[in-house]
């Protein structure tokens, strides 16, 4: 008996844990990987390695930047298997499946799908940091312990990820 309700508390919470960075998890794996399927492994295996973890965490911005550090370790996984570098290059498509664009909801869909486009194209170091910063609102600091990356390289590659978009889309779009 005690054993089940044990079960279903760790399920309850896990349902949780899904609803509240499932979306998250997936959009970075989404930008990363640009290809669904890809993404949808990626976010699974983050979740796994999640039940998989015996320590509990320091605080809930700890529990989020363990979750994107094992996503982006997932992510990079993958583009290093030998199936993803013999793969035929396939178009990338300029929309997150599903209908789930949010950066383009402030913005008409074009503009939305020319900002997104452009950030693909960037370099994954610029793309993860543009993609934390401006669509999942993560301070430098989480960015930081998020990619393991240091607070002033997280800063430099924020500045230089913005200048490219810059030249990329023309001084029309400001993300300074």
């Amino acid at each position: 008996m005690l054993g089940e309700m044990e079960e279903r508390l760790k399920d309850q919470g896990l349902r949780t844990k899904l609803d509240k960075y499932g979306d998250m998890l997936y959009k970075i794996a989404y930008m990363r990987l640009q290809n669904v399927e890809d993404a949808e492994d990626v976010v699974q295996e983050a979740f796994f390695q999640y039940l998989k973890r015996k320590d509990g965490f320091e605080s809930e911005e700890h529990e989020r930047a363990w979750l994107i550090h094992v996503t982006l370790n997932a992510c990079r996984k993958v583009w290093r298997s030998a199936w993803k570098r013999h793969q035929s290059g396939e178009e990338v498509s300029s929309e997150v499946p599903g209908g789930r664009v949010p950066e383009a909801e402030a913005l008409s869909l074009e503009q939305g799908k020319e900002i997104l486009k452009a950030v693909q194209s960037l370099p994954a170091k610029y793309r993860d940091v543009i993609h934390l910063f401006y669509y999942e609102e993560l301070s430098i600091r989480e960015i930081s312990r998020a990619t393991g990356r240091r607070e002033s390289t997280v800063t430099s590659q924020l500045s230089r990820g913005r200048e490219l978009l810059r030249k990329k889309l023309g001084e029309e779009y400001d993300y300074a």
